[in-house]
């Protein structure tokens, strides 16, 4: 399998890209094609031993930055790493492309160059989110902003075939992103895409608030218009941002300090007044500050790993020709190998066939009545 790495997409880039993709080569066993400047490309990769991987690079110098018009870039840079990296896709001289550049021209790149899958009107972005009960898959998370009700039922379709084939769901539950859970709640949007949703053969459960998204165990596929899913999906992360480091700041600053020395006085005045002051004193230390350091330390940690977004690799272009992965801009080398990673399980279950296969099925849909 080969899969074709934007070596210069992201804020650190080419390092994190070259380093993921090696790492990704020697774990996974794929090929890997790193696009961009072929001379900063080969200097980078020349600082890592790459004895027995398939690595190559194909010379792309033109770059799209972050602040361009994606479509404008796409069209006019076709030498840049994202539109060469497409063609070889659509050429068949690779099964996927990974990029954790300006995602909006990884968008456009994937549609003008690789197309859209046969009765797919709109590829969607479908991203994973950590719940409280394992994982949750919300589409779209950014792809579209004007969205019709037929969209969010196909991206329903192709998203629920993603949980299946690709987290190994057996039927996933499929709920719709709204401000309360009755049939009537939500925009015109969200109604007449309730009705189409009823209507299908998909294992719809209704809708979903954003409150009981994560929380809750309601669905495992969230489907939302591009605008509302992207709000979604960057509040759901600040929040995690916010939990992580206030705990950290619990539990490092100097009040911490104080805490533990008021708490002492207690303990104290416990072991003073008591008959076993040597039996009283073990217990308050293994069962106060000793106990709490202990659980609490490694909880945090856990914590801290179930809810960073290194772990899930990048997010699915849905609906495209091709497998195409849009990566976080600030992945480090874990992010990108595992980006690679998900690409690679995407090719491996014939995800794109699937697709192809099902989204005729919303065709013709009508509402209950």
């Amino acid at each position: 399998m080969r899969i074709v790495l934007d070596a210069v997409g992201g804020d650190h880039a080419p390092v994190a890209p070259v380093a993921g993709a090696v790492e990704a080569a020697r774990a996974l066993g794929v090929e890997i094609v790193l696009v961009g400047p072929a001379d900063q490309v080969q200097a980078e990769l020349a600082q890592h031993n790459t004895t027995g991987l398939s690595i190559s690079v194909v010379d792309a110098p033109e770059m799209i930055e972050m602040d361009e018009h994606p479509v404008q870039a796409v069209r006019r840079k076709k030498r840049s790493s994202i539109a060469v990296g497409m063609r070889l896709v659509r050429d068949g001289e690779a099964d996927a492309f990974v990029s954790a550049g300006n995602s909006g021209a990884v968008m456009a790149g994937a549609v003008f160059v690789l197309g859209r899958i046969p009765g797919v009107e709109r590829p969607c972005l479908a991203t994973v989110f950590p719940a409280l009960k394992g994982t949750i898959t919300v589409a779209d998370v950014g792809a579209n902003t004007d969205s019709k009700p037929e969209y969010l039922v196909q991206w329903a379709r192709m998203t629920s075939l993603y949980a299946q084939l690709v987290q190994g769901i057996t039927r996933p539950r499929v709920a719709l992103l709204a401000n309360g859970e009755e049939d009537s709640k939500g925009d015109k949007l969200v109604q007449d895409a309730h009705a189409l949703l009823k209507n299908s053969d998909l294992n719809f459960v209704g809708n979903a608030e954003p409150k009981d998204a994560l929380v809750g165990d309601t669905a495992d596929v969230i489907i939302a218009d591009g605008f509302v899913g992207n709000l979604f999906l960057k509040g759901a992360e600040a929040v995690a941002k916010f939990a992580i480091k206030k705990i950290q700041r619990e539990l490092s600053g100097p009040g911490v300090l104080l805490r533990a020395l008021a708490g002492l006085v207690p303990t104290a005045l416990l072991v003073a007044t008591s008959k076993h002051k040597g039996r009283v004193l073990l217990a308050s230390l293994i069962g106060g500050p000793a106990l709490l350091g202990a659980v609490l330390a490694p909880a945090v940690v856990r914590m801290a790993k179930t809810l960073d977004y290194r772990a899930y690799g990048g997010a699915p272009l849905l609906g495209v020709n091709g497998v195409a992965i849009i990566a976080h801009g600030k992945s480090d080398p874990e992010a990108i190998a595992n980006a690679i990673r998900r690409a690679k399980e995407m090719v491996d279950r014939g995800l794109v066939a699937a697709i192809e296969s099902g989204v005729a099925e919303t065709k013709n849909l009508e509402p209950r009545t």
